[in-house]
């Protein structure tokens, strides 16, 4: 049926991806017809989708006018950056000097891939690997409790990371330079080195265009 478990939980996923992956960037209106005309279902199964995403917090329910699609305010992209270092960084001091080197020699082989990503001009996968990457440095600390903080946070980090496509094109080579130096700076177990290069790493990546006031108001999704 239409209107089952199954119907809105693809709804969800489908809107729910088509957000944070940029498909319906931040300051779009979706309607429940229309999104249900794309997905394939009723506006049942939609209705409800839309009041899981309201409550998850990236969209506003309009009655009668729709779903606004809601950005990361400045404050919450400046608390995701804050978040992400620490993670990072105590996961990185925490590591063994044999964990070290085999994970320096795991992330070398993501960047290698990274670097072919960026060739192809494939933003998503890039996305995808440099997610992976970060959480690599929080998975060695080998606490169960850092990397769920960690991936509670990652839909965040994509939703950014896809609405900085442009951005992450043309910082390409200093990406992968900055992924490097962190790897090299695990590897040597030069904690303090890792965390300023990682602290600049994310500032750098992170930033707000210069021409962006960030004066929309919009609510910062949990």
């Amino acid at each position: 049926m239409d209107g089952s478990p199954s119907a809105a939980e693809r709804a969800y996923q489908v809107m729910r991806d088509g957000i944070l992956n940029g498909v319906h960037p931040a300051g779009t209106m979706l309607g429940e017809e229309s999104l249900a005309a794309e997905i394939g279902v009723s506006r049942t199964p939609v209705r409800a989708a839309l009041s899981r995403l309201q409550d998850e917090g990236w969209i506003v329910i309009y009655p009668k006018r729709g779903a606004l699609v809601q950005g990361l305010s400045e404050r919450a992209v400046a608390d995701l950056e804050d978040a992400r270092l620490m993670l990072e960084s105590t996961g990185a001091s925490r590591a063994s000097q044999a964990s070290r080197e085999e994970l320096a020699a795991r992330l070398r082989e993501s960047i290698a891939a990274q670097r072919q990503a960026f060739q192809a001009r494939d933003v998503r996968r890039f996305i995808e690997l440099t997610i992976g990457f970060h959480r690599a440095f929080v998975e060695a600390a080998g606490n169960d409790i850092l990397l769920e903080l960690n991936d509670r946070l990652a839909d965040r980090q994509r939703f950014l990371l896809f609405n900085k496509g442009d951005r992450l094109l043309a910082r390409s080579d200093d990406i992968i330079a900055e992924h490097e130096d962190l790897v090299e700076r695990l590897r040597t177990g030069d904690t303090a080195g890792f965390t300023d290069a990682l602290r600049q790493h994310l500032a750098d990546n992170y930033a707000p265009p210069a021409s962006s006031a960030h004066a929309d108001g919009s609510s910062t999704a949990r």
